[in-house]
């Protein structure tokens, strides 16, 4: 994190120039047995695509309001610093009746389905697969996103100091996200090459920072579980010593 940093885009900047090949997010559920280890820059080529997704296909501007119905998910993750790139606001399970578009997930599509601009829907299955049968009147994100580019410029610089996130009924703006991030780091521990496991829904602040915003603030990683509760203690405590583990939410 540098003293300019002021958005979640800008975080993912500063640590792409401090070392991309680190890993920055290791992503487990453990209802399917799926494992995806994200390095700094490959999370930065998802973004970057997901950025120009939003921006050209989807003609997303600074200012609209995005309803992300998603679980914490590596590809949520994802969505949360593309959006920032664009100046997006991230509604975090909100109305998709006055959101300017949606992403879903599988379960969640039904509800989906009331927002009146695009909409996007996400499998969640291993490796980024595609649905087996597309949604209905949605963007199969799996399907969209390979071929978008791989670097992303904004037609509008994102204004750090307009609301950016929405959660738990609270609007922060991106200057805000940075702030608090670097609080909970600090609160934490974290630093350079800290480890953070989390099963946090990304549906709480606490969730959303240690789950990714804290990690990136504070030149760490995060160890993101799904579905952690169905892993027992034996499991838990060598997922701990295998993913060299420093820290856990509290």
């Amino acid at each position: 994190m540098n003293a300019t940093d002021r958005t979640p885009a800008d975080l993912l900047g500063s640590a792409l120039d401090a070392d991309p090949s680190r890993p920055l997010v290791t992503f487990y559920d453990d209802a399917t047995g799926e494992r995806v280890e994200l390095s700094v820059a490959t999370f930065a080529n998802w973004v970057a695509k997901t950025a120009n997704l939003l921006q050209d296909d989807l003609a997303a501007a600074p200012g609209d309001r995005c309803a992300l119905l998603l679980p914490a998910h590596w590809q949520t993750a994802v969505w949360l610093v593309a959006c920032s790139s664009v100046g997006v606001l991230v509604d975090i399970g909100g109305d998709p009746a006055s959101a300017d578009l949606v992403v879903s997930g599988p379960d969640s599509l039904k509800e989906a389905r009331e927002c009146s601009g695009e909409r996007v829907a996400l499998s969640l299955q291993p490796l980024g697969g595609r649905f087996p049968q597309l949604p209905e009147g949605f963007a199969d994100y799996a399907v969209e996103v390979p071929s978008q580019g791989d670097r992303f410029a904004p037609y509008s610089p994102a204004d750090p100091y307009t609301p950016a996130l929405a959660v738990g009924g609270v609007e922060l703006t991106s200057a805000e996200v940075v702030e608090r991030a670097g609080a909970d780091a600090a609160g934490r521990g974290l630093g350079p090459g800290s480890r953070i496991l989390s099963g946090l829904s990304y549906g709480t602040w606490e969730g959303l920072s240690y789950g990714l915003y804290a990690p990136l603030a504070s030149g760490g990683s995060v160890v993101l579980c799904r579905h952690l509760d169905r892993l027992d203690e034996k499991g838990l405590a060598g997922r701990k010593e295998s993913e060299r583990v420093t820290a856990t939410t509290p």
